[in-house]
């Protein structure tokens, strides 16, 4: 079920018609929320209903056992995380895996091949398997006890706004949530409002309208032997992605806000950063956290030397690379971040860049094409085409002035609108709104109206988010 779907704005009108009265009693309002997110997820296939329950019934178990046999805590640590990354790799790395296994095999002159078996992507899986994956190590690790009730469990596992495409919540910020009848307040709906109109015009005005040109370079059979083509179809991507995908968290965020939750900010401007680091801790927040705390840190992160800390570093990268997508594009893109991020400890470049005079617009500027140079990885068809993609982009005879296809006419305007919506953000709005003596209570509310609006008129083709493929 899409959230940019007539299917979803009458699903979402019943639920919070029925949420005052099912939230009044904690059995209720977790199993509401269960149901209710169970019909949300199994709209696109009911079977994947099993899987997601198959996950959540392990981990369930797995921690309430811990607490019972605390000698036993390992055993079932392991067969929590076997149990989700092995589910991980049936449905996500199998294809994947045998094809590596039979090229490899034809390479060596093996007279024989693996069977490849066509496996569904269930949608989300790579969320709400790290979301519960999260649940037991916590209390593994002794920072929670586990819940003794199922519903409550799955009212955090399977909750509808978040469950396919994050922001990926740990148990132990949602569960207490869960616990409170809390009063939702004019507060809690206007914020909520407001965060659903920001999320649904980043995904259908900018990122939808940005999508056919992208489209359109991505997936021609030929590379456009332009730079300028080259480094304004990135950028395009490079918004569109960021959008979509802000925007989906925006609107689970602005849901949960309604339902009287508060859920984590997943992306915070990233494309201001002046540095690698800076801008990991802005992108997919949820995330880049997640393999801080559960793979980096556990590994020894810096704690034994310099040498040690590159090589857990590189671990989590290459892992974030590969959670993203079973190809190799996305290895070489996880392995370039993790580059970046090498060299940056190694040469401390943004610190010594903005010492000097303008230095720290440099530096914004050279991590953005780093950022962009990355890209193009995530979003080439195969990994002959990014390279060509990357050479044309960097050849300087190749910059002069081209004639663009309309689409991207179209679609220019719609990136300056979403960078003047990032430039924005850059400005103390209250002190804007001061400045230019126009009262918040008008001005937000005018904005808000002008954006559904655009909403309504402005929209681009629809489609389905683009992180609903991981």
């Amino acid at each position: 079920m899409l959230f940019n779907s007539l299917t979803f704005l009458i699903f979402g009108c019943l639920f919070f018609l029925l949420w005052p009265l099912a939230r009044q009693r904690r059995h209720w309002r977790w199993g509401f929320v269960t149901v209710a997110s169970f019909v949300f997820y199994g709209w696109w296939d009911w079977r994947f209903i099993f899987l997601i329950m198959a996950s959540g019934l392990l981990d369930f178990f797995a921690a309430l056992g811990m607490q019972r046999w605390p000698r036993l805590k390992g055993p079932l640590l392991i067969a929590s995380i076997i149990g989700n990354v092995g589910s991980l790799a049936i449905f996500k790395y199998f294809i994947f895996l045998t094809t590596n296994i039979n090229s490899a095999l034809h390479a060596a002159g093996a007279g024989w091949q693996l069977p490849v078996i066509q496996v569904a992507l269930p949608i989300g899986i790579s969320f709400y398997t790290f979301q519960s994956m999260s649940y037991t190590i916590d209390v593994y690790r002794g920072k929670m006890r586990p819940t003794r009730n199922v519903l409550h469990f799955f009212a955090y596992l399977s909750m509808f706004p978040q469950l396919v495409a994050g922001p990926i919540i740990r148990a132990s910020h949602l569960l207490p949530q869960l616990e409170e009848r809390k009063e939702i307040t004019e507060t809690d709906r206007w914020e909520g409002l407001k965060l659903v109109t920001f999320g649904y015009f980043k995904k259908v005005v900018l990122a939808d309208n940005l999508a056919p040109a992208v489209n359109l370079a991505f997936g021609s059979s030929t590379v456009e032997q332009s730079a300028v083509y080259w480094w304004l179809a990135v950028s395009m991507f490079a918004m569109q992605i960021y959008f979509d995908f802000s925007g989906y968290s925006d609107i689970a965020r602005g849901l949960g806000r309604w339902m009287g939750y508060d859920f984590p900010l997943n992306f915070n401007h990233p494309y201001r950063a002046a540095s690698l680091r800076e801008f990991w801790n802005r992108w997919h927040i949820s995330l880049s956290t997640w393999f801080r705390d559960y793979v980096y840190i556990p590994l020894g992160g810096s704690r034994r030397g310099k040498l040690f800390a590159y090589i857990n570093l590189w671990i989590a990268m290459l892992l974030s690379g590969l959670w993203h997508g079973a190809a190799w594009n996305f290895v070489i893109w996880g392995s370039l971040h993790a580059a970046y991020v090498s060299l940056e400890r190694l040469t401390s470049w943004p610190e010594r860049l903005r010492r000097i005079p303008g230095g720290r617009f440099v530096a914004w500027l050279m991590v953005l094409v780093l950022v962009w140079i990355g890209w193009v990885f995530f979003r080439a068809e195969s990994m002959g085409q990014a390279m060509e993609i990357l050479t044309v982009m960097f050849n300087p005879a190749l910059l002069g002035i081209t004639a663009l296809p309309p689409i991207f006419t179209v679609a220019m305007v719609f990136l300056a609108l979403g960078a003047a919506n990032e430039l924005i953000h850059r400005f103390d709005l209250d002190r804007l709104y001061k400045a230019s003596k126009i009262s918040m209570r008008f001005a937000e509310p005018s904005v808000i109206a002008a954006m559904l609006v655009a909403c309504i008129y402005l929209r681009g083709p629809g489609s389905a988010f683009i992180y609903f493929q991981f």
